[in-house]
């Protein structure tokens, strides 16, 4: 017989050796050039996360884009806007290729600056001098000037609303042509320059009416809600903004309605709890599941019970992409404390009371909502024993598992787990920042990598998907046929684990899906 000892060392020759140091200091694999711009794209918002500052995330985002061909640099800022729904980083990531590739720039502007916001971030990043320049250029200057031109006066009057710059700063800065009386009378509006109050948009006088006589108007105009807070409002007011609200506004705004008795007025509670458990206008929104979850944490005693239980609705709606997986699923949640750092990192007076370890949470309850028999191992520097029902709702089984743990990180405990146990496993899915360190230093490659090196001895055809939800470019898991290394928040992360468990995905996996996008 031959030799066992001898043949159980060389499988462990087979796992790839290290390639970095991660930021908590354990041995780790650095992404690809591709891998870690997607992840950031679709995890970063140039703040300051638990190991990295805002300026760091930035300059790492920058000279990760000089290793890339711009042609990926669009798809990936096209992919990121379009269905990860992030702000920050595609409209970053539109300002480096004014330097880089104008042309592909202008392919892509109208699809990533599609709101007020976006094009206001993007000005911002230029102006800074950060991507390279400081002046937006002849072609910059013409895609943000068509921007203007593509849009009704009462769009670009809705899209008025926000500083640092203002769009008023903007029409400043790139004179864009009004084409119409109406146009102009806006413009000078906006900037504070002489304009004939008769040949202002409709939408602009009743704004302007209404702000002259709010106390005794009985409803007003349908312009933004930032528009109308600080005005002295009443509380039918407030019952006709709820009333008319948009989805988005509605889910931020459940305590302030409250507060305005708004939910006292006859059916409001229902109007509201079915817009917010509206399918067609969930997926408009754009929501991530956490804002969802956010809501419903936060909704005080004030809010209706049937709002709150229309809530737990929306997510069973904006979570519906979780794939039902084939054969033994385990979710491994990283409950650490490195992931109580709020998920979109610490920005001054705009923190986010969402944490990592909430939506790693969040994730392994929409997994076990739609795999009943999938488990669940919650893990810091050891696995943590929580029981999950999941016939439980989503919000429930979240909050259960974001209330455990806190210690130091170990991704291959759970996976050491189920091999002590002999659990047999089909798809293991990861959610962390993969900042693993107290496993660091044993061995050939990481624990992680080890440890399945064993699971696949059991179950060959065995896969494992490895979320990442804060941008630090390293991995526990190196890329591989069987190993999916994705990062983000929305739903479309459910999409791409659906395609990578059917095996429909090619070699590149992840970045093959952002290859695809259309320019």
């Amino acid at each position: 017989m031959a030799n066992k000892g001898l043949f159980k060392s060389l499988v462990g020759k087979l796992i790839p050796q290290t390639t970095a140091v991660n930021e908590a200091g354990g041995v780790a694999y650095v992404l690809s050039p591709k891998q870690m711009v997607a992840q950031y794209a679709s995890t970063g918002c140039l703040n300051a996360t638990f190991y990295a500052s805002a300026e760091m995330q930035l300059q790492t985002v920058i000279d990760l884009c000089g290793k890339v061909e711009p042609e990926f640099i669009a798809k990936t800022a096209l992919y990121a806007r379009t269905r990860g729904y992030m702000k920050d980083l595609p409209a970053l990531l539109v300002a480096i290729l004014a330097t880089r590739s104008p042309g592909l720039m202008a392919e892509v502007f109208d699809r990533v600056m599609d709101d007020g916001r976006m094009l206001r971030n993007f000005v911002q990043m230029i102006r800074s001098g950060a991507t390279g320049r400081k002046s937006l250029g002849t072609l910059p200057k013409r895609m943000v000037q068509q921007w203007f031109e593509k849009r009704t006066d009462e769009q670009i009057f809705r899209a008025s609303v926000g500083n640092d710059p203002s769009l008023a700063d903007v029409i400043k800065m790139v004179h864009p042509k009004p084409g119409t009386d109406s146009r102009q009378a806006l413009y000078g509006y906006l900037i504070g320059r002489a304009y004939d109050a008769l040949l202002l948009p409709e939408i602009v006088k009743q704004y302007e009416a209404f702000k002259a006589g709010v106390a005794s108007a009985t409803s007003q105009p349908d312009v933004p809600f930032q528009m109308l807070t600080a005005l002295p409002l009443q509380r039918e007011h407030w019952i006709d903004i709820a009333r008319h609200a948009p989805w988005q506004m509605t889910r931020m705004n459940l305590n302030t309605f409250a507060r305005h008795g708004v939910f006292e007025a006859d059916d409001m509670a229902g109007l509201i709890g079915r817009r917010l458990k509206d399918a067609s206008l969930i997926a408009k929104a754009k929501v991530f599941p956490y804002q969802l979850m956010t809501a419903y944490v936060q909704a005080d005693a004030g809010v209706p019970l049937y709002v709150r239980e229309c809530l737990q609705d929306a997510m069973e709606i904006a979570t519906q992409n979780v794939p039902a997986v084939d054969g033994a699923v385990y979710i491994f949640c990283d409950v650490s404390g490195s992931m109580r750092a709020p998920v979109t990192g610490h920005r001054p007076g705009a923190t986010t009371a969402v944490r990592c370890v909430d939506v790693a949470a969040l994730v392994a309850a929409c997994v076990i909502r739609r795999n009943p028999q999938a488990t669940v191992i919650p893990f810091e520097q050891d696995v943590v024993k929580l029981s999950l029902n999941p016939r439980d709702s989503i919000m429930t089984n979240a909050q259960r598992l974001a209330s455990v743990g806190g210690g130091g990180t170990n991704c291959s405990a759970p996976l050491m787990a189920i091999n002590s146990a002999k659990h047999h496993a089909d798809l293991v899915i990861y959610v962390s920042d993969n900042e693993s360190w107290v496993d660091s230093g044993r061995g050939r490659g990481t624990a992680t990598m080890q440890q399945w090196s064993r699971l696949k001895q059991r179950r060959p055809k065995a896969k494992m998907v490895c979320i990442d939800i804060q941008p630090y470019g390293s991995t526990q898991a190196q890329e591989s046929p069987d190993i999916l290394n994705i990062g983000g928040f929305s739903d479309q992360v459910f999409e791409v684990i659906s395609l990578f468990a059917r095996g429909e995905l090619g070699a590149d996996h992840w970045v093959g899906v952002i290859e695809q996008e259309r320019l």
